[in-house]
Formats: C-alpha cells, sequence, structure tokens
C-alpha cells in the first residue's frame, strides 16, 4: 500500500486532539520529503467520528451562529468557485466529491450544468437529493464515466486510500478537463499562531495535511499538474473562529478576526493562505 510510504521516516509535529467527537488524541507527524503531514494512528472505523452534530458539512440544520456565518459564506463562495470552470461550453459535465447537502450542485445545475454528486453521509446525500440532483454514494459508482470538471472542496483531507483515489480522479477527468482541489495549508499563519488547536488539523478525520508541495508531488505521481493557485481568503477567520473555540472554550470573534486578518497579510507576501484551490491538469495538456 503506497500510503505506508507517506508514513516512512516521519517525525513527531504535533499532538492534536479530536474536539468534536472524541476527545482523543492523535499524533501529527511531519514526512519532510513532501512536506506533508499525516494523523497517526488512523482508526479502523472512521464513520463513527463524523457523527456529529457539530459537523457541519454534513448537518445543515442546527441553528448556531457559527452554522449561520458557515452557511452565509458558502452561499456568497458559490460563484466565485463556479467561475473558476465557467468558460461557457455547454453540456459541461461536473462531478463534485463530497458534495454533503447538495448545495453548490444544485446552484451549478441552475447554471446550466450537467451535475452530479459524491456524498457517502446517507443524512448529507438525502437531502442533496431533495433537491433534485443526482447523487450517489461511492466513487466507484460513476467509474468508467467521464467528467470535464471534478471538484473536491475540502475532502481530499478525508480519504483514507489516497494514491488510489488519485489514480481515480486522473481517470474520470477528460483529456482536456479541470480538476479543482481545495484543502487546508498547514503552512499558514493562522496554523503556525495556533498549533494544536488549528481547527483544520481536525484529526482524525483529516489523515492527511497538506503543503503546495506535496500537492505537486502526489499529483505528479498520476501524471497530473497544478496549473493556478487561488487562496480562499474567508478560511483564516473562519478557521481562527473555531481555533479559538478549541485554545479557550469560548467563541472570541474579535481575537479570530485579527488572527485571520494577520494571516491573509502574512500570505500576501509568503502565498501560505488559511486554505489553497488547486487547479490541475493532465500533465501532456
Amino acid at each position: 500500500m503506497k500510503e505506508k510510504e507517506l508514513h516512512r521516516g516521519v517525525v513527531p509535529f504535533l499532538n492534536c486532539k479530536d474536539y468534536l467527537v472524541s476527545n482523543e488524541t492523535y499524533e501529527v507527524m511531519l514526512n519532510k520529503q513532501i512536506e506533508m503531514l499525516v494523523t497517526s494512528p488512523i482508526p479502523s472505523d472512521l464513520s463513527k467520528y463524523y457523527d456529529s452534530e457539530e459537523y457541519v458539512s454534513h448537518h445543515n440544520t442546527k441553528k448556531t451562529l457559527l452554522n449561520f456565518i458557515y452557511n452565509t459564506v458558502k452561499k456568497y463562495s458559490f460563484k466565485k468557485k463556479q467561475n473558476l470552470f465557467n468558460d461557457h461550453q455547454k453540456n459541461k459535465t461536473v462531478l463534485d466529491i463530497g458534495t454533503g447537502t447538495g448545495d453548490f450542485l444544485f446552484y451549478c445545475k441552475q447554471k446550466g450544468f450537467l451535475v452530479t454528486g459524491i456524498e457517502p453521509s446517507d443524512i448529507a446525500r438525502q437531502q442533496a437529493i431533495e433537491k433534485k440532483v443526482a447523487v450517489h454514494k461511492d466513487l466507484k459508482d460513476v467509474l468508467g464515466k467521464k467528467f470535464d470538471v471534478i471538484t473536491m472542496w475540502h475532502v481530499l483531507e478525508h480519504v483514507p486510500n489516497l494514491y488510489e483515489y488519485l489514480e481515480q480522479l486522473k481517470n474520470l477527468l477528460n483529456d482536456n478537463g479541470k480538476l479543482i482541489v481545495a484543502v487546508p495549508n498547514f503552512k499558514s499563519f493562522d496554523a503556525d499562531y495556533y498549533k494544536e488547536y488549528w481547527a483544520a488539523y481536525d484529526v482524525p478525520r483529516h489523515l492527511w495535511h497538506f503543503s503546495q508541495k506535496s500537492i505537486q508531488e502526489l499529483f505528479k505521481s498520476v501524471q497530473m499538474k497544478v496549473v493556478k493557485i487561488h487562496p480562499l481568503k474567508f478560511d483564516s477567520f473562519y478557521v481562527s473562529l473555531l481555533s479559538e473555540k478549541n485554545k479557550t472554550g469560548k467563541t472570541n470573534f474579535a481575537k479570530a478576526f485579527l488572527i485571520g486578518l494577520k494571516s491573509n497579510l502574512s500570505a500576501r507576501s509568503t502565498k501560505e493562505y488559511s486554505s489553497l484551490i488547486f487547479e490541475l491538469k493532465h500533465t501532456q495538456n
């Protein structure tokens, strides 16, 4: 299994706690060769670690201020996300992996795209289906098909069989297609500031923690290349808000805003934003 190679020669980096479900502690280990962090150990049954009303991406019904902020910004970001592949091609096919409750797919469908989603959570998938979009449980359900665009918004860090998944992504993408991957960036200012309290470590649900170099190296192994990188500037504020809660037990909006702002200002020179969007294509294109 190639994933074992990612754990080979790793050194201790941080001990992080699961603040959402179990309160268990996990080691986050550094693979210096490709500048990537790996969570250790990986639980044999990951599904129970998603069983929380606090896990926003799968449950959008809980009325809290954090969920209101999350959902408001999520809707605002749809146009920006869709503009990454809006070249006015007719009948463009879009596969959204980890589609959650289907809001982004529904938005794309309204804009004329032919949409398909993948969502393993039964609760979230049912909510997506109620929006009249086609959503499958597993990636294997669409193997053999081809898509013009594949999107993964904060999903890759959850995938256990990483190399196998990358190979499947490559095979699902049309020759001139575009793969769009958004992931947290552990080299950002807010990650360094909050350290083990940084909410985007989110162990053990996040199995891998990426840098720009690691994304480039991993996709290079399946003959794909990064063609553009974009920041997700709001993430620094939202992640800082969650991190403050992890660190102090309180929701400190003022402090979170300050750290989020500092993170974005720092990234203007370092390019290490809290989260990054990678546009990828086949190497031969």
